[in-house]
C-alpha cells in the first residue's frame, strides 16, 4: 500500500512538472508580441517565434497586435471661427511600433487617441471658418496627422492617416446650403441656355452671311458669264461686219479690175458716173449738183433714149 502511494505521488509530480514545462513555453504568431515581466519589472519583448519563460517568475503583461489598426471615433461637436456648431466624426489609421511603450506609456491607449483627437480637431476647426471647413478636409486630416503623431509617439503608436469621415453642419446651414445649391444650378442652367441661344442666333446669322456670299458669287459669276456671251456675240457681230465689208471691197475691187480690164471709153465713164448719181439720190435727195461733162452725156443718153422708141413705133407699125 505504502509502495502504490509513492508510485502515485510520483506520477502526480510528473504530471505537474510536466504541466509546468508546457506552460513555460510560449509561441508568439505573426504580427503578434509579447512583454515580458520578471518579478513585476520589465524582461523582455517577445517576437515571433517560439519562447521559454521561468516559471513562477516570469510572466506576459501584455500581448500586443502589430497590423495598422482603424478606430472609428463617434461625431463631436465642434464650433468653427465664425460660431458654427457642427458635428464631426473621425477614422484613425494607427500601428504600434514599440509594444514596451504602449504597455507602459499609457493607461488606455484607445480612448487617449480618441480624447486627443477631439480636442485637436477642435483646435483646428477653431481657425476655421465655416465654408474653408468644409473645403480643406485634406488640411484637416494633414494637421490632425502630424499633431496626433508627435503626441502618440512616446506611447509606441504611430498614426498612419486622418480622415474626417462626416461633417454634420446644423439643419438651418443645410437647409440654406440646399438653397444655395439650387439658385447656383438655376444660375448655371440660365448660363447654359443663354449660351445655347447665343450660339443657335450665331449659327443663323453665319447660315445667312454664307447663304448672301453664295448669292452674290452666283450672281457675281452670272453676271460674268453674260458679259463674256455679249461679248462674243459683239466680236461675231464685228467679224460678220468685217468680213461683209472685205467682200464688198474685194466685189468693187474686182469691179475696177473687171472695169480696167475691158478699157472703156469715155462715154462709159460718164454713164457709169451717172448711174452713181443715181443711186447716190436714191429718190431721197431733193437737189442734186451733176457736173456739166456729166450733163452732156446725160443729153446723149435721152437721145439714144429717144431713137430707141422711135425705133420701137415704127416696129409696131
Amino acid at each position: 500500500m505504502e509502495s502504490m502511494g509513492v508510485l502515485v505521488a510520483v506520477a502526480v509530480l510528473v504530471i505537474l512538472v510536466l504541466l509546468i514545462a508546457a506552460s513555460c513555453v510560449k509561441i508568439v504568431p505573426q504580427a503578434h508580441a509579447a512583454v515580458i515581466e520578471r518579478l513585476g519589472g520589465y524582461l523582455a519583448t517577445w517576437g515571433v517565434g517560439i519562447h521559454f519563460k521561468a516559471p513562477f517568475i516570469d510572466r506576459i503583461a501584455k500581448r500586443v497586435l502589430l497590423k495598422e489598426q482603424v478606430v472609428d471615433f463617434p461625431p463631436q461637436p465642434v464650433i468653427t471661427k465664425d460660431n458654427v456648431t457642427m458635428q464631426i466624426d473621425t477614422v484613425v489609421y494607427f500601428q504600434i511600433t514599440d509594444p514596451k511603450l504602449f504597455a507602459y506609456g499609457v493607461e488606455n491607449p484607445i480612448m487617449a487617441i480618441e480624447n486627443l483627437t477631439a480636442t485637436t480637431l477642435r483646435n483646428i476647426i477653431g481657425d476655421l471658418e465655416l465654408d474653408e471647413t468644409l473645403t480643406s478636409r485634406e488640411t484637416i486630416n494633414t494637421k490632425m496627422r502630424a499633431s496626433l503623431d508627435v503626441a502618440t509617439d512616446p506611447w509606441g503608436i504611430k498614426v498612419n492617416r486622418v480622415e474626417l469621415k462626416n461633417i454634420i453642419p446644423p439643419q438651418a446651414i443645410q437647409d440654406a446650403m440646399e438653397k444655395q445649391m439650387k439658385a447656383e444650378r438655376e444660375r448655371r442652367e440660365a448660363i447654359l441656355k443663354a449660351e445655347g441661344e447665343k450660339k443657335s442666333t450665331i449659327l443663323v446669322a453665319e447660315g445667312k452671311k454664307e447663304s448672301a456670299i453664295l448669292d452674290a458669287e452666283a450672281e457675281k459669276q452670272a453676271a460674268i458669264l453674260r458679259a463674256e456671251a455679249h461679248k462674243e456675240a459683239m466680236v461675231r457681230e464685228a467679224e460678220g461686219q468685217a468680213e461683209a465689208i472685205l467682200k464688198i471691197q474685194q466685189a468693187n475691187a474686182d469691179g475696177l479690175r473687171f472695169l480696167k480690164e475691158a478699157a472703156p471709153d469715155a462715154a462709159v465713164l460718164q454713164l457709169k458716173s451717172l448711174e452713181a448719181f443715181t443711186k447716190a439720190a436714191d429718190g431721197k435727195a431733193t437737189k442734186i449738183i451733176i457736173p456739166s461733162e456729166i450733163q452732156g452725156i446725160a443729153g446723149l443718153a435721152k437721145s439714144i433714149v429717144e431713137v430707141g422708141v422711135e425705133k420701137n413705133e415704127t416696129a409696131k407699125r
